[in-house]
């Protein structure tokens, strides 16, 4: 039976939506909920949600993980256990500005790796595109002002910023090294435990310093959204995208996440958008389109229409 076919575009959309809300909620939240505990329970609750999904193949296709078990534990290293641990840490320490002008280094760093360690170079309407929505990133999180970002220093939460980038940049990178023929929500599964057992000692010294999650109803929300929403459905949706269209184009949407930020801002904090998120949307929008534009086929000539 044919698996359903969706638009990878519109898949790694859907991911900067739900990354960008994760990003909205984990500020909001930071006061209730560790860096640590957070990404923790986010993981074990999409396990949750994965596990059902991912037993039925478990028995047929348990050989092949098996035999791809160094790949398997690098992706869940760096995708898993790494990246969002590493990014909730961060915004403890770093305003959202740095973090997220940081963050949109992402599709740059993927595409030198992608180049060292594969050889694959971007078109020029890639880099072009990139440059562009790049271009529209900065514009958004420095409002509109060249000083802002003059004035950006690097601190503990930025070190620990470019430690989630370069994470998820070889998560994205190498995700084509995923063992074929195994089901993406098995995959995923084993990617989890994987990143559960990175993160189970980190949680652990987490505990020791006095640090516990604030139970509530907003804080429990946040952490079924992490989990069900920017967790699971994200990752899934991000795999799948980046497996049509691959790992440099796949994370140039990353600079969607600043852009859907701000829109939900304005809708749930009621942030008034000034001159520079419209422009800065257009230059994003506008450079992933770009990127993503396939090139019109050249008309067949015929000899008689030739001459």
């Amino acid at each position: 039976m044919r698996r359903p076919h969706f638009n990878p575009y519109l898949l790694l959309a859907l991911t900067s939506l739900f990354w960008a809300g994760n990003m909205v909620m984990s500020r909001g939240l930071r006061a209730d909920l560790p860096p640590v505990a957070l990404a923790f329970w986010r993981w074990v609750t999409a396990f949750c949600c994965v596990l059902p999904l991912a037993l039925p193949h478990l028995k047929s296709q348990w050989p092949l993980l098996r035999a791809a078990w160094k790949k398997v534990i690098f992706l869940g290293v760096f995708g898993v256990g790494c990246y969002n641990t590493f990014s909730y840490v961060a915004v403890q320490y770093t305003t959202a500005t740095s973090a997220t002008l940081l963050n949109s280094f992402i599709p740059v760093v993927t595409s030198v790796l992608t180049l060292a360690f594969f050889g694959r170079r971007l078109s020029r309407p890639e880099v072009i595109g990139g440059l562009i929505s790049l271009a529209g990133v900065l514009l958004l999180i420095s409002r509109g002002s060249v000083a802002t970002l003059l004035g950006l220093e690097l601190n503990t939460g930025d070190l620990w910023m470019l430690l989630a980038v370069l994470s998820w940049s070889l998560y994205t990178a190498f995700l084509q090294w995923r063992p074929q023929g195994v089901h993406p929500m098995l995959l995923l599964a084993a990617f989890i435990v994987v990143g559960l057992a990175v993160m189970a000692p980190m949680y652990a010294w987490e505990l020791s310093t006095g640090a516990a999650v604030r139970l509530h109803a907003g804080s429990l929300t946040g952490i079924l959204y992490a989990g069900v929403v920017a967790a699971f459905l994200g990752f899934v949706c991000f795999n799948a995208g980046v497996a049509q269209v691959g790992p440099a184009v796949g994370s140039l949407f990353i600079h969607l996440m600043p852009v859907f930020a701000s829109i939900l801002s304005a809708l749930v904090l009621g942030e008034t958008p000034a001159w520079y998120h419209y422009a800065g949307m257009a230059l994003v929008f506008g450079g992933i389109l770009l990127t993503t534009r396939k090139p019109t086929p050249a008309l067949a000539v015929s000899p008689a229409s030739a001459r």
